[in-house]
Parts: structure tokens; C-alpha cells; sequence
């Protein structure tokens, strides 16, 4: 692992919120930097970085108050610390190329996205991106899953290794996240389980929410990508996104659901390659 620093305050923002985040290196290439999303962390990529460190140079990397990334600064609203944690970084994970690719799903993609509106990326990619709910009922569900999954988690705290070693009560439990969540690991779902239950940065997000930059008129590629049996953020929210990004890509992906990378990491691994091409 590789711990980076984030680069100086841009000179057209008041300022910047620096920090220190945990990130990773594989491959060689072009460089791909990838974003987990909410409550995740930097190995929710890696199913599929077997699929793209052939041709990239791949960067995965822990978002504020995610994995070994610190925790979130006081004060300060969760969206602007987490974009400008990673925006103060891509000149370091990519120093001899200008500007890096960067893919990601959920909140990773809302991060991919503005970073895109921004102008500070050579493409991006957002796998079921966060941001384009359309009505109340949107909002509600995403509350209603998190909140019930942390409570599940918690009120079975003593029990889960045992509870996620069984196939059965895994895919149950992972079945709003994952399309097939019987390919998760125990390890990994116990793991996710874990940060679940004390990531400060989940109800930080769910209060907050997600704003949308305004999008220039001539924008670097954009791919959107989503998953077809997505509960979380379901894939008609895709319409909204391809009304604000008109000359996005937009790609929907039968059986695969919110986070996709274990769902199909070939498929998932195409479009990632595509999406930086």
C-alpha cells in the first residue's frame, strides 16, 4: 500500500480540504483510478482488477472515513471533503500523464462524474452512479436499506461470521446490493458488514446527499453504466442521468445489480476498458 497527499488547493476554489487517503498501485498503463462507494472499500475492485492491470495502471483507493483512508474532517459537508480529498490527488496517482481516468460506482461514480463537470479527468465512468433519484420514494429506500442493514448487522453482531459463512443467509443478506451475491466471499461480506456499522461517513451522505455540478457544455468521454436488477438505485434513475449528461454513454447491464464487480468482473472489466480507452 502507498499512502498519498493530496495536492495544493486549485486556484479557482476558496479552498481545498487536504488529506491523507490510503490507495494501492497494480499494472501498468494508462492510469485508471477507481472509487469505491458508500461504506465500501478500495477491494470492492478486486474481482476485477485481474480484467484491467494488463492495460492499465490501475489505482484503487479508500474515500474519507472509508478502509484506511482518516476520518472525515468536522464541519465540513461530507461531498466537498470526499471530492476534494480526491480531486487534490489525481495529479500525484497520475504525475507524467496530465490528467487520469477514473471510474466508479455509487458514490464513486457521483465522485467520477463531478470530477468529470470539473474538467480534472480524461474520461469517466460511473457504474450506477448516485445522485439521480427522482422522487421521495428514492430517497426513502436508500435510508430505509442502509439504516436496515446496519441495524441487521448490529442487532447480529456476535453472530454474522457464522451467519455469512452460510450461502444462503449471505445472499439474503447482500441480495439489495449484489445481483448475485452468492459470489461474494464471507471474508468480504463480513468485512463490508464491518464498515457498515461504523462508518460515520454513511448517515453524513444520507442527510447530505449528493449535488450535482453544473455540466459544461464540451465534457471529457463519459460512460454510464448500470445494473438492470439495481434495488438500491434502480436503473430508471439511468433516464435522469442521461438528460444530465447528453453525451454520456449510457449502457444498462442485464442481471447485474448496484455494485456489479462481483456480479460479472469480465463485463464489468469491458466496460471499464472501453470507458478509458
Amino acid at each position: 500500500m502507498v499512502i498519498g497527499l493530496a495536492s495544493p488547493c486549485m486556484p479557482r476554489q476558496c479552498k481545498m480540504y487536504v488529506m491523507k487517503l490510503a490507495y494501492e498501485v497494480h499494472g501498468s498503463g494508462p492510469t485508471l483510478v477507481l472509487v469505491h462507494g458508500l461504506s465500501h472499500r478500495r477491494q470492492a475492485w478486486d474481482p476485477v482488477l485481474p480484467e484491467l492491470t494488463s492495460h492499465r495502471r490501475v489505482v484503487t483507493i479508500d474515500l474519507p472515513g472509508h478502509g484506511e483512508s482518516p476520518a472525515l474532517p468536522p464541519g465540513v459537508p461530507v461531498h466537498k471533503a470526499t471530492l476534494d480529498a480526491v480531486e487534490g490527488m489525481l495529479d500525484e496517482l497520475a504525475p507524467d500523464e496530465g490528467r487520469a481516468h477514473v471510474a466508479g460506482n455509487s458514490l464513486g461514480g457521483w465522485v467520477a462524474l463531478q470530477l468529470a463537470a470539473r474538467g480534472r479527468v480524461a474520461s469517466a465512468t460511473a457504474l450506477s452512479p448516485a445522485g439521480f433519484g427522482t422522487s421521495l420514494l428514492d430517497e426513502l429506500l436508500i435510508k430505509a436499506v442502509f439504516r436496515g442493514s446496519r441495524a441487521m448487522a448490529r442487532s447480529n453482531r456476535t453472530r454474522l461470521p457464522a451467519m455469512l459463512k452460510n450461502p444462503v443467509l449471505r445472499s439474503a443478506t447482500l441480495v439489495p446490493f449484489f445481483g448475485r451475491p452468492w459470489r461474494v466471499s464471507p471474508e468480504a461480506a463480513l468485512a463490508d458488514a464491518q464498515s457498515l456499522m461504523t462508518n460515520e461517513a454513511v448517515d453524513l451522505f444520507l442527510e447530505q446527499g449528493f449535488p450535482n455540478e453544473d455540466v459544461p457544455r464540451h465534457m471529457v468521454p463519459v460512460t454510464i453504466a448500470w445494473g438492470r436488477r439495481d434495488l438500491l438505485l434502480p436503473v430508471y434513475q439511468a433516464r435522469r442521468a442521461r438528460r444530465s449528461y447528453p453525451d454520456a454513454k449510457v449502457v444498462v447491464l442485464p442481471g447485474l445489480g448496484h455494485v456489479p464487480m462481483s456480479d460479472a468482473p469480465e463485463r464489468i472489466g469491458m466496460v471499464l476498458l472501453a470507458g478509458s480507452s
